[in-house]
């Protein structure tokens, strides 16, 4: 990227029914062509995903992890006692056997340096991915507490309600704050100010509750990320 360029725009998604159910699976790597690893599958240290990696899951992992309502699994593998979360697009197979899983052979490789590897599989309680300027546009002009088609980053059929975003900058939306700008306030709660003291107020610079116009907006101070949970 660029030292110009302005940097996507994060889509956080947040499922409230994920819960806390975690099965241990084994994950294989796979050349299957519907495993491939495309660019915009990878994270790095200078690129967002904007899309899902793909995972073969079994019926028994499917069912278990309640998989059928958004389709997003994350799995976790530990490597040198560090952990490295994963989320991935499932798609489910009944030919797996129980509580084995199949994603790109690449993929694997890089996370644990095998081809197959012991992991702990769940059902995605929150992921990221970016998403192109013409969505941005799309979305723009929504406030917090509006909806959209979850179609528009990936999940066709599911509804998304906004909760708030920061900017580049790590200042909040607030719902409480009318328009898209960047106003300084005064606070007695978050986000955007957390008291220390009861009745504690303090002014601080928060933005409004409106998506802004990416078009219209500086590199610096531009929305980063945007918040949303999905809607049942």
């Amino acid at each position: 990227m660029s030292y110009m360029e302005k940097p996507p725009l994060r889509v956080v998604i947040s499922d409230p029914k994920a819960g806390d159910r975690v099965v241990r699976v084994k994950v294989k790597g796979s050349d299957d062509p519907a495993l491939e690893l495309k660019p915009e599958m990878t994270k790095k240290k200078d690129q967002e995903r904007s899309q899902l990696p793909i995972a073969f899951v079994g019926k028994k992992v499917y069912e278990e992890l309640n998989l059928g309502e958004v389709g997003v699994m994350t799995i976790r593998f530990v490597k040198d006692d560090k952990k490295i979360n994963i989320p991935f697009k499932v798609v489910q197979k009944d030919d797996l056997p129980d509580s084995e899983v199949y994603i790109n052979i690449e993929l694997i490789g890089e996370a644990t340096g095998e081809m197959e590897a012991e992991a702990d599989a769940f059902r995605a309680k929150a992921w990221q991915i970016a998403v192109p300027e013409n969505v941005s546009i799309t979305l723009s002009g929504l406030k917090i507490k509006d909806e959209f088609d979850g179609g528009l980053i990936g999940l066709p059929g599911k509804r998304l309600r906004v909760t708030g975003g920061t900017d580049a900058t790590g200042i909040p939306m607030r719902p409480d704050i009318p328009g898209a700008a960047r106003k300084r306030t005064l606070l007695s709660s978050p986000p955007g100010f957390h008291p220390k003291e009861e009745g504690e107020r303090k002014r601080k610079l928060v933005r409004g509750n409106i998506i802004p116009d990416p078009r219209g907006e500086r590199r610096k101070t531009a929305l980063a990320q945007l918040n949303t949970v999905v809607v049942y």
